[in-house]
């Protein structure tokens, strides 16, 4: 019995991280009398604006070779400002800046794309280079930053709730099941898993490899262009930090929920619990008065111990 529930939880590799959750929960009860039902509520609002790119950056990995969308954050920074300066506060004023930010983050995917595919420059490089290019186009839209109208819409999709649950965690829940569903039942989920474990045969076996990759980065875009522009409506505003934690945290909340890093597998299930689990690692460092610095360096170490147990894994299987 003992060894089949151990090779289930090796084969459900999202299963660990939602352990993670239900333990670091009982435990951060168990050490402060603050924290409760009420309090993860708000853990669930911060990991569903995490979980969207990071579901995003699952599908870019999950392409393999190492590919990594390193221009995630400078994408949610610059949709964040496209939204404060272009929203109105009447019923229609969140379409303008909802094209506008739609517009922007495919053509920012496909520019990854066309970098990788058509340029053959590796994709950690390629999408580093486009968020440095981002980063100077914020810099040119924060000058023209006013007054940030709410839109009544933006404003109930990111801050409002339906009954005890936030309408983000409903939003961030929704996408996770449309991509869950992409991933797991759509042609283009077997296609992205094959072109992961080997794209050489995957092109033999007729896979649209160019065609895969690219939806995937322009899927991360969207999804970190959105991101932006419900974190404007929930901060009120933008700065130009507002991207920072996600290049870090959306790599980690994918690799604690089981994707291989490698690539060619990927788990909606377990990027879902990795964000949450993600967010209440750094909820405990904050509840201890760490540092950011500190946080920042004891995130890194726990992303590089599963990354290094990962690699052992595959390493094993190889032999």
């Amino acid at each position: 019995m003992a060894e089949r529930l151990w090779t289930a939880m090796q084969q459900q590799r999202w299963i660990w991280a939602a352990l993670g959750v239900l333990m670091l929960w009982i435990a951060l009860t168990a050490l402060t009398a603050r924290f409760s039902l009420h309090s993860l509520s708000g853990v669930a609002v911060s990991a569903s604006f995490l979980l969207m790119p990071a579901l995003g950056q699952m599908l870019v990995i999950t392409t393999g070779r190492g590919n990594i969308d390193l221009s995630i954050p400078s994408v949610v920074t610059f949709s964040a400002y496209v939204t404060v300066v272009t929203a109105g506060s009447g019923p229609h004023g969140l379409w303008l800046p909802l094209g506008l930010v739609a517009l922007a983050s495919v053509g920012v995917g496909l520019f990854n794309a066309f970098l990788l595919l058509v340029l053959r420059i590796p994709a950690m490089i390629a999408t580093l280079a486009t968020g440095y290019v981002l980063a100077t186009a914020t810099l040119l839209v924060n000058a023209r930053v006013g007054i940030f109208q709410r839109p009544p819409l933006l404003t109930y999709l990111a801050t409002g709730r339906v009954g005890d649950l936030p309408v983000m965690l409903l939003i961030a829940f929704l996408v996770a099941i449309l991509v869950g569903w992409l991933v797991s039942r759509a042609a283009y989920g077997k296609h992205l898993s094959a072109i992961g474990q080997n794209i050489v045969a995957a092109r033999y076996a007729g896979v649209p490899v160019a065609r895969s990759i690219a939806i995937a980065f322009t899927t991360s875009s969207l999804l970190a262009g959105f991101t932006g522009m419900l974190l404007a409506g929930y901060a009120g505003g933008a700065f130009l930090e507002m991207g920072t934690p996600y290049l870090l945290q959306s790599v980690g909340a994918v690799v604690l929920g089981g994707t291989l890093i490698a690539g060619g597998s990927a788990s909606v299930l377990g990027t879902f619990f990795g964000a949450f689990l993600l967010v209440l690692v750094v909820t405990t460092m904050q509840i201890a008065g760490m540092p950011a610095g500190t946080q920042d360096i004891l995130q890194g170490l726990i992303i590089i111990c599963v990354l290094s147990v990962a690699g052992g894994r595959i390493r094993h299987r190889a032999t």
